[in-house]
């Protein structure tokens, strides 16, 4: 087995900041960082907050969480996750996340392989601090954001 990166260290400090449809991602670890091989994102996902429903046709996620509880979509089953525990969503899967709490929550998932971590640095917002995150309207959802969910391997179910 060849290695084709050197092992890796990231202080606490480092990553990128981005704002993603009210949700507050920093962005750890990419898969230019790791020849392909992961992207960490860490999470704070505040009450209300989560993607909608989607899909990764290449792409396995796993979730853990560190504070807080989040309500999980793993295709047709919906269970509540907390601190310490882990999911993992194979590829292919719909899935989503949603905190229905009324308390922030965090976490940090994996893309396995990576890169659908950047579809957060390319189409996310520059973080603003000291100001609250908002989530996005329908205007969002634009040809550009659409667009970046198809280069990064992220798929919206078709509608029934």
């Amino acid at each position: 087995m060849s290695i084709d990166v050197p092992g890796l260290h990231f202080p606490a400090s480092s990553g990128t900041d981005v704002w993603f449809n009210g949700d507050v991602l920093t962005v750890k670890l990419t898969a230019a960082d790791t020849g392909g091989r992961v992207g960490l994102v860490k999470a704070s996902v505040p009450p209300g907050g989560g993607p909608a429903p989607h899909q990764h046709a290449g792409t396995d996620e796993t979730f853990y969480l560190i504070d807080g509880e989040l309500e999980f979509l793993d295709g047709d089953r919906v269970f509540a996750a907390g601190p310490g525990d882990v999911v993992f969503i194979p590829r292919g899967t719909t899935h989503r996340f949603h905190n229905a709490g009324t308390a922030h929550a965090s976490m940090v998932f994996f893309y396995t392989p990576g890169g659908a971590e950047q579809l957060f640095v390319e189409g996310g917002d520059k973080a603003q601090p000291g100001v609250q995150v908002q989530p996005w309207g329908p205007e969002r959802i634009d040809d550009r954001l659409l667009g970046l969910l198809e280069k990064y391997d992220t798929q919206l179910p078709s509608p029934s």
